[in-house]
C-alpha cells in the first residue's frame, strides 16, 4: 500500500528546515519521543524536526512539530507524522496538548497528563485516533529526573487494536551541555521501543538529540534504529 515518494516530499523538507530552525533542551515536549515533565512558559514558542533512519533495509522518517505555551501548565502543539523515505506512510496531522496539573515546590515532585490525535490525511487506513497518557514526574538537585507514567493507543494508531501499557523516562545532566538521557514504551507495538541517547546543547537555543531505538521485539528482524532531533526556542 506504499508509494514511491516523491521529490515533493523533499522539498517540503528543506522548506521546513528553513522556516523552522527547531528547539531546545530547557522546554521540549519529548525527552526523545516520551512526553518528558517540561512544559513551555506562557507564550514560548519552539519548532521540532525528528527523524529515523533504519540501516536494515534502509529506510528514513521525518516528523515535523511545532508546540506554544498557552500558560497555566498548558502547553499545545501540532505534529505532521508520516514523511518517510523512499516510500510514503500514512501520514496524519496530530494535534497535542499536555497540562500540569501539579508540581510541588520543594520537592521535586510533578504530575502531568496528555492527550495527542491523530487524523490520517493521506493513505488512510483509519478516520482517527487518540493516545492519552499520565505520568509522574521526580527531579532532583543533582541533576537527575525519572518520570513513570501510563499511556493508551486506540485502535490502528500503533496497532490493529486498543493498546496500553507503561511509559518511563531517565535524564542525567551532566553538565550545562550535555545530557545522558533514556526512555521506555512498553508493548508489542510501533511505539514499543528502549530508546537510549544523549542531549547536547550546541548553542543557547539551538540543541541536538540522538539515541539509538531498540524495539522491544523483533531486535534480529532488523527492529532497531537511529533516532535524531534538532530543536530551536524562537524565544
Amino acid at each position: 500500500m506504499r508509494r514511491p515518494r516523491s521529490i515533493k516530499s523533499f522539498k517540503f523538507l528543506l522548506l521546513f528546515l528553513t522556516i523552522f530552525p527547531l528547539r531546545s533542551a530547557y522546554a521540549q515536549e519529548t525527552v526523545f519521543d516520551v512526553p518528558s515533565a517540561d512544559i513551555l512558559d506562557n507564550g514560548k514558542v519552539y519548532g521540532e524536526l525528528d527523524g529515523t533512519v533504519r540501516p536494515v533495509n534502509l529506510f528514513a522518517t521525518f516528523t515535523p512539530r511545532v508546540v506554544v505555551g498557552i500558560g497555566h501548565g498548558i502547553e499545545v502543539g501540532m505534529n505532521f507524522d508520516g514523511l518517510s523515505a523512499p516510500t510514503l506512510e500514512q501520514y496524519e496531522i496530530s494535534p497535542t496538548v499536555k497540562w500540569r496539573v501539579w508540581k510541588a515546590k520543594t520537592s521535586g515532585w510533578s504530575f502531568f497528563v496528555g492527550d495527542d490525535l491523530f487524523f490520517p490525511v493521506y493513505l488512510r487506513t483509519y478516520n482517527a485516533g487518540n493516545y492519552a497518557y499520565a505520568t509522574l514526574a521526580k527531579e532532583w538537585k543533582h541533576g537527575t529526573r525519572i518520570t513513570a507514567g501510563a499511556y493508551d493507543f486506540t485502535r490502528n494508531v500503533v496497532a490493529k487494536a486498543n493498546r496500553a501499557g507503561g511509559q518511563f523516562t531517565f535524564e542525567q545532566t551532566l553538565n550545562k551541555r550535555f545530557t545522558l538521557a533514556a526512555e521506555w514504551y512498553t508493548g508489542n507495538n510501533a511505539a514499543g521501543y528502549v530508546n537510549p541517547g544523549a542531549i547536547v546543547k550546541l548553542t543557547s537555543k539551538l540543541t541536538f538529540y540522538a539515541a539509538y531505538q531498540i524495539g522491544n521485539a523483533g531486535v534480529t528482524n532488523g527492529n532497531h534504529q537511529f533516532l535524531w532531533e534538532f530543536g530551536y526556542n524562537f524565544n
